[in-house]
């Protein structure tokens, strides 16, 4: 198989693009029925203890089901690079589902690329699917911010400074939601405690990543958590300033086995199945998917030794109400840390509220901005 370097290299050039097009035609790779190739494109290493680690656990199940071929692209940019491996997968490789999970991958990648392969699925991570877009495109993504509230009541009953910490990569919707989610998780075991952010402006960055954690271990932050790709370094750095630690995306808790309170876990798999059997099926795909603990599309780390008692038994309490549905994060009345009101009295987004996903404010409670 030609390597994912040479195509991409190949596709860059006029000439390989006039042969992407005629291998578009008649050129492109057939299947025989039954069969399916699926393409994961990744925007960092596949074993990032994080973001991208936990697509690409879910492609591992898929590469298990019989009659799919899957193929893997990873350390891909959220530019001209993505619209290349795309078509090589497209072209060279015969995928028809094609999952390009990065949140940058969606406007303008995939939708410029959708529209001139109308045969193949595109599946994105987080992106707002909306009617007017390319038919063969749909939006998938989970009520992480569920686990991130779970994370808060471990970090509510574990801290003594009463000051806890979120290391953020940017501050797009998906990110602001975790923060306050991991804030109001924590109120609800004790509404003085304060969480500042520091926002790193890259998915990842060790260094900045690395700073960021140490600031809050010097501002007096005792629990820490965050919203980048690969949140190792996040973790390790944390732990070795004696503080507790909660984790995003995939398990983390091998890195500090001791001070590894939960995490907020992706399971993809359970939505990757799902669609491929759709497809292979020639069964429709909702271009809008979501779902949260109860639909298995997140899970939780199992609870650390440093679990006391009384955090076990309101986590657990927590957890059951959110699986029977219709629990509410943001519950009015309630302001952002501006002083505007962001929930009157009465009002309550429950976490299937698509509004969520155009959340824009950090809650009072939260120390750091946006801007």
């Amino acid at each position: 198989m030609t390597s994912f370097l040479t195509r991409r290299r190949f596709l860059s050039t006029t000439a390989g693009l006039a042969g992407a097009a005629t291998l578009g035609g008649l050129g492109r790779p057939a299947r025989a029925s039954g069969e399916l190739t699926v393409g994961f494109i990744y925007v960092g290493p596949r074993d990032d203890y994080g973001y991208n680690q936990a697509h690409a656990e879910g492609a591992a199940v898929v590469k298990a089901m019989e009659g799919v071929t899957v193929i893997e692209e990873e350390n891909v940019a959220e530019t001209q690079d993505v619209q290349q491996t795309m078509e090589s997968m497209i072209n060279f490789d015969g995928a028809t589902l094609l999952f390009p999970t990065s949140f940058g991958y969606f406007d303008p990648h995939i939708l410029k690329v959708a529209p001139n392969n109308p045969d193949v699925r595109f599946e994105h991570c987080g992106g707002l699917w909306s009617a007017g877009m390319p038919a063969n495109v749909g939006s998938y993504f989970g009520y992480i911010g569920m686990g991130q509230y779970l994370n808060g009541i471990a970090a509510g009953h574990a801290t003594k400074s009463k000051k806890i910490g979120f290391v953020a990569a940017k501050p797009i919707p998906q990110v602001l939601l975790n923060i306050n989610s991991f804030l109001l998780g924590a109120r609800s075991v004790d509404p003085t405690i304060e969480c500042q952010v520091i926002f790193t402006g890259e998915w990842s960055m060790a260094v900045k990543e690395a700073e960021a954690t140490n600031a809050l271990a010097d501002a007096g932050a005792d629990v820490i958590t965050c919203h980048v790709d690969g949140p190792k370094v996040v973790m390790e750095t944390a732990a070795a300033r004696d503080c507790f630690i909660c984790g995003y995306h995939a398990n983390q808790s091998v890195l500090a086995p001791e001070k590894y309170l939960t995490g907020a876990e992706w399971n993809w798999a359970t939505v990757y199945t799902d669609m491929v059997k759709k497809t292979m099926a020639g069964e429709p795909i909702d271009n809008f998917v979501r779902g949260g603990l109860a639909e298995g599309f997140i899970k939780m780390s199992p609870l650390g030794p440093a679990v006391s008692d009384a955090a076990r038994a309101q986590f657990e309490d927590t957890k059951a109400r959110i699986m029977s549905g219709g629990f509410a994060v943001i519950n009015g009345p309630m302001k952002d840390n501006a002083g505007n009101v962001v929930a009157t009295e009465g009002q309550a987004f429950e976490e299937s509220d698509v509004a969520l996903e155009s959340m824009g404010y950090l809650v009072e409670g939260v120390i750091g901005s946006t801007s």
